[in-house]
């Protein structure tokens, strides 16, 4: 079944006074009720990307289209679709959640909804908070606080730089339930994270963008087992300090002080050479204690799928 997008992006492109070219010609879809990771390194086109979609930054060529609206022609109606939470916290610190949230729907031209306020906010476990003021609260909170103000005027999607920048691991893993949540409810969201495990928990679709270009779209699942190589530990009864003669031109790391071998292979082919490996060892005189499979994590294939474009 075809995917309904909610942002279409086609032959985007950025160039800058100065000749640099910060998008290359970028074609994107964003379906409905995702949540789709958009990751790169530092300066690979992100914050240019989501900047150019929100319509902060101007785009140099192509178009983009926010639930069918083109958001040159037809800007106010494609900019009320969207929720931006920027990285930097920017909050007004001595009004309380409450006012400051229903101050942020106001600036939409929205007439006042309590109730949907009231919703949001209890949706972000921020109701026991609504008068407290912004500077009373801890990081994790205020963050949630920009989500709140994201949503105060109810757009279908939502756009997160670094959402868990700066909060550590136990906030984070609360974070991304809360962004699980948030796409339970209907709405569609894209992140830009450089946490890998981030994108590995909770996205369902990844984008790597480098050097201003898109360079892989994929389903995260289908990514992992596309591109991921498997490792395969191996523990030997005995230590070694050097690989035997007739192991020696096999594709083996001996790690963790001589106690295994690692042997990595692609899970894909018909071929692992598995078999062979093991009677090798075993000619080899090495008695097996244990062995042990390893996927590729997402952060390995991001590695070195930016690894690849750089060279």
């Amino acid at each position: 079944m075809k995917m309904r997008s909610v942002v279409s992006i086609n032959n985007l492109s950025k160039v800058y006074k100065n000749d640099f070219r910060a998008l290359k010609n970028v074609d994107l879809d964003i379906h409905k009720d995702e949540i789709f990771a958009l990751l790169g390194p530092n300066g690979a086109g992100k914050t240019t990307l989501i900047s150019i979609i929100c319509g902060l930054v101007n785009l140099s060529e192509g178009n983009v289209h926010v639930e069918g609206y083109d958001i040159i022609k037809n800007y106010r109606e494609a900019r009320s679709k969207i929720g931006l939470v920027p990285q930097e916290l920017s909050l007004e610190t001595f009004e309380n959640v409450f006012n400051n949230v229903s101050y942020t729907r106001g600036l939409y031209g929205k007439a006042p909804n309590p109730k949907h306020i009231e919703k949001t906010l209890k949706e972000l476990s921020l109701w026991d908070k609504k008068d407290s003021k912004i500077n009373d609260l801890s990081g994790g909170m205020k963050r949630r606080v920009l989500i709140a103000k994201a949503l105060s005027h109810e757009p279908s999607i939502l756009f997160l730089d670094e959402p868990s920048a700066g909060v550590d691991v136990e906030l984070r893993k609360e974070m991304w339930q809360v962004i699980e949540n948030l796409r339970d409810t209907g709405v569609t969201i894209i992140l830009t994270t450089h946490y890998i495990e981030e994108a590995e928990a909770i996205a369902d679709r990844v984008g790597v963008i480098n050097n201003g270009e898109m360079i892989v779209v994929d389903e995260k699942e289908s990514l992992i087992n596309s591109m991921g190589k498997k490792t395969l530990t191996i523990e030997l009864h005995d230590p070694i300090t050097e690989l035997p003669t007739n192991l020696s031109n096999l594709d083996l790391k001996i790690i963790n002080n001589g106690k295994s071998l690692n042997y990595s292979y692609d899970r894909k082919s018909k071929h692992t050479g598995i078999t062979s490996l093991l009677q090798s060892i075993r000619e080899a005189g090495l008695k097996l204690k244990d062995l042990k499979t390893e996927q590729s994590s997402l952060e390995n294939i991001f590695v070195e799928l930016v690894s690849k474009d750089n060279s």
